[in-house]
């Protein structure tokens, strides 16, 4: 004796006489429990069906889901400890405005300062017919001012990491404006030959066109020939915005004159800059291109 019920003897068939009697003398909940016990005790291939219910095979075993994150309020508030990377829509609107608000760093003021002391200088140039000392001194004063801020606002901005696009454009426009506006006021009196401006002028407009049209192929970086050209220049045409007399006004011609000197020289420097920056792009560009097409 095996101890299976008599029910399970004949398996499917034991379990359908099971059924057969839960119908007749048994209630229907009794019969159907007896029906279940049949299926289950029914012998299989391994010999023993209620041990084969009990421990189903490692085929039938499935691993669990894991259960879905349920959002709630303890969550949301904690979202930021649990590495969350999605940001709410408040912290995308608040550093667009810290973004915009950066525009005004002390760098782009002074840059904005330097843009409107142009039209200030050139009042204070040409008041009076332009000859009294008096006028010509607060004219340098407000040339000085706008030279020194060009000297900071590039150091500001690089060191303390405020460079935005407005001072990448305003900045280079405040220092051309400033010198333009100072040399055509001194030609215009008299003061400066024409062409000194048409050269200084003409340099610094044509070295700015020819960056533009390198960019494609890398920047042309600042040489210490041009820095100390910026300086030279701001040095001459402060001394001939005062009215100076004797030795000194000689002086400050040969100032101008070495001005002039290093506005050429540092020009065709970066004019030969521009050319071989220009060669090793297209021939960078040349081998990437014979590369993919290998």
């Amino acid at each position: 004796m095996t101890g299976v019920p008599a029910s399970a003897a004949g398996g499917p068939s034991g379990a359908r006489r099971a059924k057969g009697r839960a119908s007749g003398g048994l209630t229907p909940a009794a019969g159907r429990a007896l029906a279940r016990e049949a299926r289950d005790t029914a012998p299989g291939d391994s010999g023993d069906g209620r041990a084969r219910r009990a421990a189903p095979g490692p085929e039938e075993v499935r691993p669990a889901a894991p259960p879905s994150p349920q959002p709630s309020q303890e969550g949301a508030g904690t979202a930021e400890g649990q590495g969350s990377t999605r940001a709410p829509r408040g912290a995308k609107i608040a550093a667009a405005a810290v973004d915009q608000a950066s525009v005004w760093n002390i760098a782009n003021l002074l840059t904005m300062l330097r843009l409107l002391l142009v039209p200030a200088f050139v009042m204070l140039m040409l008041a009076d017919g332009g000859y009294d000392p008096a006028w010509r001194s607060l004219a340098w004063a407000a040339f000085a001012i706008a030279m020194i801020t060009d000297l900071f606002d590039g150091h500001l901005a690089r060191t303390y990491n405020l460079v935005t696009d407005f001072g990448k454009i305003a900045d280079p426009i405040a220092d051309k404006a400033i010198m333009g506006a100072a040399l055509i006021c001194l030609s215009a009196l008299g003061d400066l030959p024409w062409w000194v401006t048409g050269v200084i002028l003409g340099r610094e407009l044509g070295i700015t066109l020819l960056r533009f049209l390198v960019i494609r192929y890398g920047v042309i970086p600042a040489s210490r020939g041009g820095k100390l050209k910026t300086l030279t220049q701001g040095v001459a045409v402060g001394m001939y915005v005062l009215a100076l007399t004797g030795w000194l006004a000689t002086l400050r011609w040969w100032v101008m004159a070495a001005a002039v000197v290093l506005t050429v020289a540092t020009g065709l420097d970066y004019v030969k800059q521009a050319i071989v920056l220009r060669r090793q792009g297209i021939a960078e560009r040349k081998a990437a291109l014979e590369e993919t097409e290998e």
